[in-house]
């Protein structure tokens, strides 16, 4: 196996370690795929592959753990799994080169985002809010749905603070829920990726197994210094794919 492919299962790692401890390992994976050579709609699509293995094992370590019931999380998955649907679909209609802009765009907004440290503000408000199911909650999951199968880098931020801020659950079960919700709209979305031929399965499955990996260790293990450590390294890898989707390098050097 050449350098690029050990590195991938590495990074694959490093994604579903931070994915299933919070979010956004994706947006290490999308980038480092594109570099791979593939198209930016591919690398979107094939990304599914290891989104889908990696929850699998996060699902399933936590249910064993007894951290959450199908139950908590399943009348927010079907508004996720219809707009994913819809995300999906506009994600595999746009050309090559505007996908590149927005996911140029999304990066430099996520290191924007991480910036003001949201995981701090989401943690402060865990357990404050007590709601029941409501409609505007069903609206909130839907549009996160539709984020989350037009692209998926980043999606746990926002399901991580849809399941603390509105529906009332703890950090801990939050994660395992997010988990759940993320695999089932996967399969949807993944579907419309694989019918419109937008899907490597080579590198997926390889992606995938650093994912599995990544996501058992993190569902198993919590280590203190992790979180600000990866915000670091998130920024950097941010930055530096954004301005390089947007072409910034190529000015400058």
């Amino acid at each position: 196996m050449d350098w690029n492919l050990t590195a991938l299962i590495g990074i694959g790692f490093a994604a579903g370690f931070i994915n299933t401890l919070a979010g956004g390992g994706s947006l290490f994976s999308l980038p480092f795929l594109m570099f791979l050579g593939l198209p930016a709609n591919v690398a979107n699509g094939t990304l599914r592959i290891a989104i889908l293995l990696q929850n699998i094992v996060g699902v399933t370590s936590f249910k064993k753990q007894k951290v959450f019931e199908f139950k908590d999380g399943i009348w927010l998955a079907v508004p996720a799994i219809i707009g994913s649907l819809i995300g999906a679909q506009i994600a595999v209609e746009l050309n090559d080169a505007i996908m590149e802009i927005i996911i140029a765009c999304l990066l430099i907004f996520m290191f924007v985002l991480l910036i003001f440290k949201p995981s701090v503000w989401i943690k402060g408000q865990a357990g404050k809010v007590k709601t029941k199911p409501s409609i505007v909650q069903i609206i909130i999951f839907f549009f996160i749905g539709i984020y989350g199968g037009f692209i998926q880098a980043g999606v746990g931020f926002f399901l991580l603070a849809g399941l603390v801020l509105g529906a009332g659950f703890d950090l801990v079960k939050a994660n395992a829920v997010k988990v759940f919700i993320v695999l089932l709209y996967t399969i949807f979305a993944l579907g419309v990726f694989i019918y419109y031929d937008q899907v490597d399965f080579k590198l997926g499955l390889i992606l995938a197994v650093g994912n599995m990996l990544g996501a058992f260790a993190a569902s198993k293990f919590a280590v203190s210094w992790g979180p600000k450590f990866v915000r670091y390294i998130l920024l950097v890898v941010l930055l530096g794919a954004g301005l390089e989707l947007l072409g910034v390098f190529d000015y400058l050097f």
